[in-house]
């Protein structure tokens, strides 16, 4: 299993980026899927997960109405569409899927960074 994750960046204060998470070794389309972060000096926190059909989602308040996520199953691409970006949203975004209770992936973390 892999998740390899791209996108991240330094942007300013109100701007957009797009995240990207490929996934292999599993089968992309049975799993819910999720973007954590963490930020320096704190703990890892869930933004925001898709099911696996890719119609619903659900968000951390704290970035409801800035961030979308969506997936593409014939890539096996999950995405993070980050608009509207703060400085407190500078943070490692990671991709995660859990294929059983006791086996969860993790990508390699991409940083994003909002100047103000």
């Amino acid at each position: 299993v892999q998740l390899v994750e791209s996108g991240g960046g330094l942007v300013q204060t109100g701007g957009s980026l797009r995240l990207s998470c490929v996934a292999s070794g599993f089968t992309f389309s049975n799993f819910p899927m999720s973007w954590y972060r963490q930020a320096i000096g704190k703990e890892r926190e869930l933004v925001a997960q898709i099911t696996p059909s890719g119609v619903g989602a659900d968000y951390a308040d704290s970035v409801k109405g800035r961030f979308t996520i969506s997936r593409d199953n014939a890539k096996n691409t999950v995405y993070l569409q980050m608009s509207s970006l703060k400085p407190e949203d500078t943070a490692a975004f990671y991709c995660h899927v859990r294929l059983t209770p006791l086996l969860t992936a993790w990508g390699q973390g991409t940083q994003v960074t909002v100047s103000s």
